[in-house]
């Protein structure tokens, strides 16, 4: 199966994002614009990105009444946007407004709309983290709950730990996407994810993204750690 990478532009200055982009967009990499992005320089860094012509994922996390969300989507889909994510725990007329606004946009700008995912459980969120959370059983019951709740709305997929990403895949189909961040390549540091996976993990757990922030964007050399993970991602699969 054909796994992507996305590299998330986690950075604090809008001048090594473009590094960044400009560096990386050769490799055929989506880019993820979240909150340090979005805030620190959101207009520039989807200009510059809509200029290069790259694919992009918005990871916004959106979560408010179905009216505020619908509105923010229609505001935020532009060309070069191909994933844009909420929160399942809003609720199915939320994750529908959200996917209605993406197609309604999409359709008035004559371009593809892009796929809204549905976020289940953090991959910072350890198992004895849900019972302060109030959410009953474990990360993978709780993923598969929400992952219902997603595909009955019409979003295209969820992002997930690799953890849960075989069961997806046998509950929804093939076609249900999963994108799983808390991916580290061997030998490099978990940072602050509790559920992690290296990138072949997640390839042959049948992951359609992977997102690699930190092992790439803050390497000495990003082209050749992203060109790493490519490499190891294109190779065959052992069975």
């Amino acid at each position: 199966m054909t796994t992507r990478l996305i590299v998330a532009i986690d950075v604090p200055k809008f001048e090594r994002a473009k590094e960044l982009i400009d560096m990386l967009a050769p490799l055929d990499v989506l880019f993820k614009v979240g909150y340090e992005a979005i805030y620190g320089y959101g207009e520039a860094i989807l200009a510059l990105l809509e200029a290069r012509r790259a694919n992009y994922m918005l990871d916004v996390k959106l979560h408010d009444i179905p009216r505020t969300v619908h509105a923010a989507v229609h505001a935020l889909v532009r060309p070069g946007l191909r994933l844009l994510t909420v929160h399942a725990l809003g609720g199915n007329a939320m994750l529908q407004a959200a996917v209605e606004a993406a197609q309604e946009r999409a359709a008035e700008l004559r371009i593809e709309p892009p796929g809204v995912l549905a976020i289940t459980i953090l991959t910072s969120i350890a198992p004895e983290d849900l019972n302060e959370l109030g959410l009953q059983g474990g990360p993978g019951e709780n993923a598969i709950r929400l992952a219902a709740l997603a595909r009955d709305a019409r979003c295209s997929g969820v992002v997930c730990s690799v953890h849960e990403v075989a069961d997806l895949k046998a509950f929804f189909g093939q076609q249900f996407v999963a994108v799983t961040p808390g991916i580290r390549p061997a030998g490099t540091s978990h940072g602050d994810q509790a559920r992690v996976a290296t990138p072949r993990e997640a390839q042959a757990a049948g992951a359609d993204y992977i997102v690699v922030g930190r092992p790439v964007v803050g390497d000495a050399d990003p082209y050749n750690a992203a060109r790493f993970i490519l490499d190891e991602l294109a190779a065959p699969l052992r069975t």
